[in-house]
């Protein structure tokens, strides 16, 4: 059940995140946001695994491995490039819930590549998380928000589509090649701070950004919430014998805390109509949790 607590506590930093991200890229400029916040997060790691004892053994690995690693930062780059832009415009309580469809994509890949097969009350908590991550969608229209012809929606479509192929990624590189949580989490901020820098970069000599870069303290914030929802996600996925399709819906319910703490700081509308569709997906952990005993 250790690893239940690790999710669960992963969920409700990962929905502070989410919550801080917004006020930093709100009418702010998404790559030096992204770019900053990132590398507080990598500084971070770094420095907390050398006071350890642990970065030396964490980096030591061969071209291959890094090469695996680095691919995880690309897909992560650009699921984050576009969900950040997504949520400069789109309001919290559409665009979070939308971001956690991901166990949806999760699921399917779960079934097809790790031949995974939930159980009872698992398919149970799983079809209730979906069934609430719907609703959201449907409630969206009421706000003016068309999925069809939306920018920012199939922003963040794509981002959760991408963040699924990653969450399957993390299993077999935690699961079949074994790679400790340091080494994954190590390599993967360090190349993810080097290709946005690269992004940010390009951009600027381009002269493709037109919003105006303003410092905020949620920025560093950003990073920080980022990393200990991370390490507490790898860790409990590292366990054996531990389900990507179980772990991810649990992981996503950070909707939860974006929507009720997000909701009420941005003012976001139909918040109580968006309470039945919240309540689906709190339900569908709670039978979850339960299950993993």
């Amino acid at each position: 059940m250790l690893w239940v607590v690790l999710i669960l506590v992963s969920a409700v930093t990962l929905g502070l995140y989410d919550v801080c991200k917004k006020h930093a890229v709100h009418a702010n400029a998404v790559m030096p946001v992204l770019f900053l916040g990132t590398t507080t997060g990598t500084i971070a790691v770094v420095l907390a695994q050398a006071a350890t004892g642990r970065l030396g053994p964490a980096l030591a690995v061969d071209a291959a491995t890094w090469g695996l690693l680095a691919l995880k930062s690309a897909l992560v780059t650009t699921s984050w490039v576009c969900a950040y832009y997504a949520m400069r415009t789109l309001p919290i309580s559409i665009a979070a819930p939308i971001r956690g469809s991901q166990p949806v994509w999760t699921l399917a890949g779960a079934l097809v590549v790790f031949a995974e097969r939930p159980v009872g009350w698992q398919w149970a908590g799983i079809g209730t998380t979906f069934v609430g991550y719907y609703l959201f969608s449907v409630l969206g229209k009421r706000e003016g928000i068309h999925f069809r012809t939306n920018r920012g929606v199939w922003l963040i479509v794509l981002a959760t589509i991408l963040g699924a192929a990653s969450g399957l990624y993390d299993k077999y590189l935690l699961q079949p090649r074994r790679l400790t949580p340091e080494t994954v989490q190590a390599w993967f901020q360090i190349d993810l701070s080097v290709l946005i820098g690269a992004l940010w970069l390009g951009q600027r000599r381009g002269g493709l950004s037109r919003t105006a870069f303003a410092w905020r303290w949620s920025i560093p914030a950003v990073g920080l919430l980022l990393v200990v929802s991370d390490y507490l996600y790898f860790s409990a996925l590292a366990r054996p014998g531990v389900m990507i399709s179980i772990l991810s819906p649990i992981r996503r319910s950070n909707c939860v805390v974006s929507f009720l703490v997000g909701g009420a700081l941005f003012r976001d509308r139909n918040r109580r109509a968006k309470a039945w569709a919240l309540g689906a997906i709190v339900l569908g952990v709670v039978l979850l949790c339960l299950s993993g005993r």
